[in-house]
């Protein structure tokens, strides 16, 4: 196949397995807010005494890394969904839009960095560093500066209390998929069908069928989800279960990374275009609350 290869009936069923699963515990740590400490509290203490030691050798720091940043930000998101004292400080207003760009920064100079490799770290974890890696990474850069709305975060009057950022328009969010998909296939070749595609379409999925304005805490619930995993088995990606990995197409990365960059491309000379029409300022104004889908997001959240 041209992007992925290692297809089996297995592997699909795996796959579709996943995705339903990573749906399932999101919904039940969404509305409950127990669940939710039970989820991205407890479990991670209680896994972080006697589990995760005994699988570290196997680990990466990366992975170490990406799985307490996920749960870092989860456990920020929980405190401004239910510590009502917290919803109007404008630190706590700001938390969620700056954890997401710290993010957005690390892949880009990962993106950098890959371009600069050599020896056998390239061998190790199937690296192929070219233009893409620098073509994705001012993706990355057009992605951060489309943002908007950053003190437009609410928390939904709902009985589930989700985050919502209703700025973080659809478009924007498809530019992030396309661009983080583009990261992992060049990044992290050996599991970026799970890292790429199935983790970014699960959170689409959701943030688009099942709760609109809320895709961002959907992002990082699931990925905390995987990251925990991927710290039990680190080695998942030898198991025939999850046999689905990059091709290693050097003309795949390159049209995904420019996908990405068309993409945040278009989105933020829209962004631009919105800013100088409209006078609004992106920082602290959301830019697209004349749109339909904003107001119905709000709507559709008592907001």
């Amino acid at each position: 196949m041209f992007f992925y290869s290692g297809y089996t009936p297995l592997s699909v069923v795996t796959a579709a397995g996943l995705i339903a699963v990573l749906i399932i515990l999101n919904e039940i740590a969404r509305r409950s807010k127990y669940a939710g400490i039970a989820a991205f509290i407890i479990v991670p203490v209680v896994f972080s005494i006697f589990v995760w030691p005994a699988t570290a050798e196997q680990s990466t720091w990366f992975a170490w890394v990406k799985t307490y940043s996920a749960l870092a930000g989860v456990l920020g998101f929980m405190a401004f969904r239910y510590i009502p004292s917290l919803q109007n400080k404008k630190a706590m207003i700001l938390f969620p839009s700056l954890i997401l760009i710290v993010n957005i920064l690390e892949a880009i100079a990962r993106d950098f960095e890959v371009y600069g490799l050599s020896g056998a770290e390239l061998v190790s974890e199937g690296l192929q560093p070219g233009p893409w890696n620098i073509i994705n990474g001012v993706a990355g850069i057009l992605l951060v500066l489309s943002m908007s709305g950053f003190f437009g975060v609410k928390v939904a009057r709902t009985k589930s209390k989700d985050m919502i950022w209703a700025d973080q328009t659809w478009f924007w969010i498809i530019a992030y998929t396309l661009w983080n998909i583009s990261f992992c296939y060049n990044t992290i070749p050996l599991r970026s069908f799970y890292t790429g595609p199935l983790l970014n379409l699960t959170a689409v999925f959701i943030g688009f069928f099942i709760m609109r304005g809320a895709w961002l805490q959907h992002r990082a619930q699931t990925l905390a989800f995987f990251a925990m995993f991927s710290l039990i088995l680190p080695r998942y990606d030898k198991l025939p279960l999850f046999s689905i990995t990059s091709s290693g197409n050097t003309d795949a990365m390159l049209i995904l990374s420019l996908l990405a960059l068309s993409a945040n491309a278009a989105v933020f000379s829209y962004g631009l275009f919105q800013i100088l029409k409209r006078k609004r300022n992106p920082l602290t104004q959301d830019l697209y609350s004349h749109l339909k889908n904003h107001k119905a997001i709000l709507e559709l959240n008592s907001l």
